[in-house]
């Protein structure tokens, strides 16, 4: 199974055919436009398998996937202490294993916004998460972990070890977090300005089904986004 996660930086309805030389099975597409509101109809066409989230039609947190995968929506919680948390979108990938996508926002918190976002969700949802693969633009990196705050990028790693979801690149590459030699975005896609914001982590048993992980470069990507998209495939050995 091929998967890739992308942060499109939006006018998905006109990038999406930028993927499809890789033949995905599934895509985790941040800011994408809901595609039952868009009046563009190769966009709907493409994505007749989908689930989205988001506060308006022109961008939101989408999951695609070929007609014969069977997406189903889980009925996990958003909410933390009468606060909803942004934007996850968890579902089961034909009754395999779980999927969560992840495009974490400021949500117009002064204290828990992007990382502290999915330190909110964990907190609801720790319970659910065991054969999960989690992806997406979590906009957080361990360089930015503060010393006096409980929810730095750093403790939601340790939360999903203690659950047995890691980072399938670090896993994978050998590196730690915060020390990543492969960047995910160039901010305002300026070279000298690289960061590791984006990730997939995974179970122990879907890291072990891992063939391939691999980051898009540069020269590819920066004219359609400031985020690499990341390709993943796994499959049974």
């Amino acid at each position: 199974m091929k998967i890739i996660t992308w942060n499109c930086n939006g006018a998905f309805r006109k990038k999406f055919i930028s993927l499809l030389d890789y033949g995905a099975d599934i895509y985790i597409i941040q800011e994408c436009e809901n595609p039952d509101e868009s009046n563009h109809a190769d966009y709907q066409t493409w994505a007749n398998n989908h689930l989205w989230t988001g506060d308006n039609k022109n961008k939101g947190l989408g999951i695609f996937a070929k007609p014969e995968i069977k997406l189903e929506r889980l009925n996990w919680s958003n909410n933390f202490k009468n606060h909803s948390v942004k934007h996850f979108l968890p579902c089961k990938i034909n009754n395999d294993f779980d999927l969560l996508g992840v495009w974490t926002h400021r949500n117009n918190s002064p204290n828990f916004g992007y990382i502290g976002q999915l330190w909110k969700y964990l907190q609801i949802n720790k319970g659910k998460i065991n054969n999960t693969l989690i992806a997406g633009d979590f906009n957080s990196n361990a360089i930015w972990d503060e010393w006096d705050r409980w929810w730095n990028h750093t403790d939601v790693v340790n939360e999903l070890k203690e659950c047995g979801i890691e980072s399938i690149y670090h896993k994978l590459n050998n590196e730690k977090h915060g020390e990543e030699t492969i960047p995910t975005l160039f901010f305002q896609r300026k070279i000298e300005r690289p960061y590791h914001i984006d990730y997939i982590f995974g179970s122990e048993e879907l890291i072990k089904m891992t063939k391939k992980i691999e980051i898009g470069i540069a020269d590819d990507w920066l004219k359609l986004s400031d985020h690499m998209p990341i390709f993943y495939q796994l499959g049974k050995n």
